[in-house]
């Protein structure tokens, strides 16, 4: 630590006083009144220069402590610091795996949302396709699929719970009676109605005797009249609820899409 130059300046004030006292003084004054005056102004310069080093040499161990104690303090800190990094070191290579992790779980989730979009909107496409039974059965569930609100997660159930219920009913045949909605007849009415899977079934009005064949078409499910087909679906419903012997019952079908100019079978 460098030590102030208090005596060197105390030189070199003491000659610029005397200068300015004697350039200042008037040509009539008396030298031995500018002398005193001289004087004067170099004792107070004198004991102002012995009160700054008598300061600076009581305060010099003190301050000198204080930047030892500093130093001291920067070494224990960078030691600190040192240790400290030392010791995250792991953790902060298990941050930046975790991170990673997390980036491509991001990634894996968005291509989902996606694929789940697709799945959602082929449902959706399916619906008019589907029996009218179970279109109404999945009426909620695809109320709930168009809510723009709804999370991945619960879309995804959703989507789920659609797809279970169309493989279960696909793969069974079921028979009740159902209000339908036919194109041709006045109003609704209430048929027989028996499912096979989800590819077609048959409509049985046992007060009109009519029949009627339906299966999905370029529009959506579509009921077809078939008065040639009533006995035969009479026979089929009585077989199903057990009010008949079991046997083979002949009943028209069409096989893969509907063609209208295709013959039936």
């Amino acid at each position: 630590m460098n030590v102030p130059r208090v005596p060197r300046i105390r030189w070199l004030l003491l000659p610029a006083v005397l200068l300015a006292s004697i350039v200042g003084a008037a040509p009539e004054a008396d030298p031995l009144e500018t002398g005193e005056k001289a004087a004067s102004e170099w004792i107070k310069v004198r004991l102002e220069t012995t009160r700054i080093e008598g300061a600076w040499v009581s305060e010099r161990p003190l301050l000198e402590s204080t930047v030892n104690a500093l130093k001291e303090r920067a070494t224990t800190l960078e030691d600190q610091r040192d240790l400290l990094i030392a010791k995250t070191a792991r953790d902060r290579e298990e941050i930046g795996l975790m991170e990673a992790k997390n980036k491509a779980a991001e990634e894996d989730l968005h291509a989902a949302e996606t694929r789940l979009g697709t799945v959602v909107g082929k449902l959706i496409e399916l619906r008019p396709n589907l029996p009218p039974r179970l279109s109404d059965a999945l009426d909620l569930s695809y109320q709930s699929l168009g809510n723009p609100g709804l999370g991945t997660g619960e879309r995804m159930q959703l989507a789920m719970t659609v797809l279970n219920r169309c493989l279960l009913f696909n793969r069974t045949v079921t028979c009740e009676e159902e209000v339908l909605m036919i194109s041709g007849e006045d109003g609704a009415k209430s048929l027989e109605v028996i499912y096979w899977g989800l590819s077609h079934g048959y409509a049985l009005d046992r007060s009109s005797g009519k029949a009627w064949y339906g299966s999905p078409g370029p529009h959506g499910w579509k009921w077809e009249p078939r008065p040639d087909a009533v006995g035969a679906v009479e026979r089929l419903i009585s077989v199903y609820n057990d009010k008949t012997d079991p046997d083979f019952v002949a009943v028209p079908a069409t096989l893969g899409q509907p063609d209208p100019e295709a013959p039936e079978r």
